[in-house]
């Protein structure tokens, strides 16, 4: 009797989101999309890059207070809080685009939205409050990167062992820490270069 030829199982690969469109990719909206306005310059985190961060932070985002500073689409802090963030406070300059971030979150049926149409540095500027996780991802060749860094530790806006993620062309480099910051990841897809810092804490520990 001839032995039946066994087919090769088939591998499920995950859909990515057609053109125009973002995929939360982990947490409770897994799945859910995001429309980017037509002819936008926002250059969204791609999917594969989210994907590895919110491994890195697996441990620390549930019930954090998160901040997403050049938020655009607003990928990275909706994420956050698919994941269980307690909070995420958005600040993006373009009004379509922070328009856009409330109507997802509404849509989403997520916690009243924290938006503001601000420029970052500006935003770093008034009254702080520490978060507990950042996301710096400005536009690629902008010089914010440093001064979005410096502002934060400055002035007071992490907490005690705060996590900050930060965005770059991969052709740059890893970026120039401050003082008492320490590199604990560091990863590159394509023209994307991305870091997850860590904040010392005051007693000189690691966080836990």
């Amino acid at each position: 009797m001839q032995d039946k030829k066994r087919s090769a199982p088939r591998v499920r690969q995950a859909r990515s989101a057609p053109p125009g469109e973002l995929r939360i990719v982990g947490g409770e909206w897994r799945g859910r999309r995001l429309r980017l306005a037509s002819g936008s310059a926002i250059r969204p985190t791609p999917d594969r890059v989210r994907e590895t961060l919110f491994n890195w932070l697996q441990h620390v985002i549930r019930g954090a207070r998160c901040l997403d500073l050049f938020a655009g689409s607003g990928a990275l802090g909706i994420e956050a809080l698919s994941r269980g963030a307690r909070e995420v406070t958005f600040v993006e300059q373009d009004a379509r685009a922070a328009r856009d971030i409330r109507s997802a979150l509404a849509e989403f049926g997520g916690t009243e939205p924290r938006v503001q149409v601000a420029d970052a540095l500006a935003f770093l500027r008034g009254a702080t409050s520490p978060f507990d996780v950042v996301f710096l991802d400005p536009p690629f060749a902008s010089g914010l990167l440093a001064s979005a860094c410096a502002q934060l530790e400055a002035r007071a806006w992490l907490a005690d062992g705060a996590f900050i993620y930060l965005e770059a062309a991969s052709r740059e480099g890893a970026p120039t820490l401050p003082g008492g910051w320490q590199m604990r990841k560091a990863k590159r897809t394509g023209e994307v270069g991305y870091y997850l810092a860590e904040r010392r804490r005051h007693n000189g520990g690691p966080a836990p």
